[in-house]
């Protein structure tokens, strides 16, 4: 049986830490900045954990190989 492969588009976005929850960067801070307010941008900034099983479940299943 071959091996599962990592999905690498989500092994981009996201990764998974020490205790098993998962970060992703946070979504809106690539274009049309200058139509956004200050705080706005600002709360785009670092990463974001995962709110639900289900979301850390289906990353956490495209992340392990």
């Amino acid at each position: 049986m071959p091996k599962k492969k990592t999905n690498k588009a989500a092994s981009k976005r996201c990764h998974v830490t020490a205790t098993g929850k998962v970060l992703a960067t946070k979504a809106g801070k690539r274009h049309l900045l200058s139509s956004k307010t200050r705080k706005q941008k600002r709360n785009m900034r670092g990463t974001k954990v995962l709110g639900s099983a289900g979301q850390t479940r289906t990353v956490r299943s495209m992340l392990t190989a």
